[in-house]
Formats: structure tokens, sequence, C-alpha cells
């Protein structure tokens, strides 16, 4: 089923512009009217248009734009902007500042084919752009958790720890790997692990903020990046998300399913270690412990050193 392509007429000058444009709605697409900046970004906030075609109150729609992109954030809805006939240079100057979606501009007395052939022209280039934005995703998320595949974590955790080592920040790094999950596909049919697999990689994106960074590092391996985050706030985390990848465990299929996970963790407080790889080795090592020890449970790195009285891995 398709879906009725919106287009929002701002009409901000008042001139018209709706009626010029009504004829779209014999071609199949369904026009929103406002006549003020403050009717559109109310619009904004409670749909989302394939199009926004702008008459500008102000000279050249500088403004308006501005005003726009921050109602839009970063949406990428394609523009429209309707120029003065005798002086489209100020609304020509004022797209060059719009690089985060398709813009084009059309003189308020252009015939009807051009408004249309401008708006098919900018609806394709915003599908080409998005289709660009798929292919890119892709490139670097793994498919069935939509987290970040092995080698774009690595870089991502590389450059987290250059910022926290230049800036003096906290930094956390979480490595998961779920308990005897090859079990899992030898006793159940594979569909059932890939389905756990989601389930994990929804849990890790459930605790990630906007500045965090999570990863499936192999089959059954997950890891996240958390900046700013101390030692006890790492722990909570951990805590969180072993209870949270337990309460998995039930029924599938024809069988029960018992779903747990070991966890390493480390922290670095941007002086005390000397590189990437000590802080990825020491969770690596917590992980390990975890796992040695019976699995379902989370373990700090530093803790291990502690008890041991010496560090179990070097620096």
């Amino acid at each position: 089923m398709t879906t009725t392509p919106i287009l929002l007429v701002c009409d901000h000058r008042g001139e018209g512009l709706r009626e010029a444009l009504l004829p779209l709605a014999s071609v199949g697409f369904r026009l929103e009217t406002c006549g003020t900046l403050g009717e559109t970004r109310a619009a904004l906030e409670r749909m989302t248009p394939d199009l926004v075609v702008i008459d500008p109150l102000a000279r050249g729609g500088a403004l308006e734009l501005e005003q726009l992109r921050e109602a839009r954030e970063g949406s990428g809805i394609p523009i429209l902007l309707i120029a003065a006939p005798l002086d489209p240079l100020p609304t020509l100057a004022a797209t060059r500042d719009v690089t985060d979606t398709p813009c084009d501009v059309v003189r308020r007395d252009a015939p009807f084919e051009e408004f249309l052939l401008r708006i098919d022209r900018l609806r394709s280039e915003a599908r080409r752009l998005e289709e660009l934005e798929h292919m890119r995703f892709r490139a670097v998320h793994d498919d069935r958790t939509q987290l970040l595949r092995p080698t774009p974590f690595e870089d991502r955790l590389r450059e987290h720890f250059s910022a926290a080592q230049r800036h003096r920040l906290e930094l956390a790094l979480v490595l998961i790997d779920l308990d005897r999950f090859g079990m899992v596909n030898k006793d159940h049919d594979h569909t059932v692990g890939d389905a756990v697999i989601g389930e994990v990689g929804r849990v890790v994106r459930d605790f990630l903020r906007a500045e965090d960074v999570g990863g499936r590092l192999g089959g059954d391996e997950f890891g996240l990046i958390l900046p700013y985050t101390q030692r006890i706030d790492a722990a909570r985390v951990v805590g969180r998300i072993r209870d949270q990848i337990a309460a998995l465990s039930g029924p599938r299929g024809t069988g029960e399913v018992r779903v747990t996970a070991s966890i390493g963790f480390e922290t670095y407080d941007g002086t005390d270690m000397d590189s990437v790889e000590v802080l990825r080795r020491r969770a690596e090592l917590a992980l390990r412990r975890a796992k040695e020890r019976g699995g379902d449970q989370g373990l700090y790195y530093r803790s291990l050193a502690e008890a041991s009285g010496a560090e179990e891995t070097g620096t």
C-alpha cells in the first residue's frame, strides 16, 4: 500500500501560494497549509511531511531556514524555497547554508509545471540520499542487532580513548559473552539462537545513552563503550544488563532456553594506563574470569587485581 505524499505549504507572505499549488492534489499530493512561521514549527512537531514549500516573509528566507532547521532537528525533509521574481539572489544565497537536506529555489511567478518539476526532483534526491544513508548504516552495523560491527567498534573505542586521554575524562569498556550459547544452537533450531542474539542486541541498545557506543564483536560477543563513566556507574550498568539478559530465559518452541552472560569491564580516568590495548586486555581478562567462575556475573578488572594483590595483565 502506497501512502499519499504530504506537502507542507508555508504561505508566510499570504500571496496565494496554496491556491497556486492546489493542482498538486490532482496528481497525488496532500497539501497542508501554514500561514505563519509559528504554525509551520507546530506542524513540523506533529507531522513529518515529504517536502516543505516556503514562501518566506523575511527577505531571502534565511531566518525561516534557520528556524526550520531547529524544528526539523536533522530530519532531512527537502525544502523548496520561493524567490521574489525581481530579486532572487537573497534566496539563492540563503540556500547555500542548507547542507543537511535537499533544497531548491523557484521563482514565485514560475508556471505550475516548473513547481512540479522541482518538487519531483527534490523528492528523488531525498530518496537517493536515504538509500545512500541506509547503505552506509548497513556497512558498519550488524544486520541482526543494529549494533556496530567489530572494526567500526574498535575505531570508536580508539577515538574515545584518545579523547579521554587528551582531556582526562572517564571512560568504561564493557565486554559481554553469552554463557554456553553453543548449547542453544545445539539443542534448539538455529532460529531460536538468532532470536536470542537479536534480543540481547535490543537489551544492549536500550542501555545506550546518546554518547555511548554498542557493538556486536562476534557471534555471541558484545561490547559497550561508556564515555564519562566512573567505576560505580559502570558497575550499575553491568548489573542491570546482566539481569536483563537473564530475563530473556524462558520457553522457546518446544523447550526451555536459559540465557545468561559473563561480563568483564574496566575503567580509565584519562591518566592511569598507557594505551587502549591495555584497556581492552583488562576488560577481556575480567570477562574470562567471570566465565571461569560459572558465568551469569559481571567482574571489574581492578577488583581482580586488588584481590590477587597485583595486576593480572600487563600495563
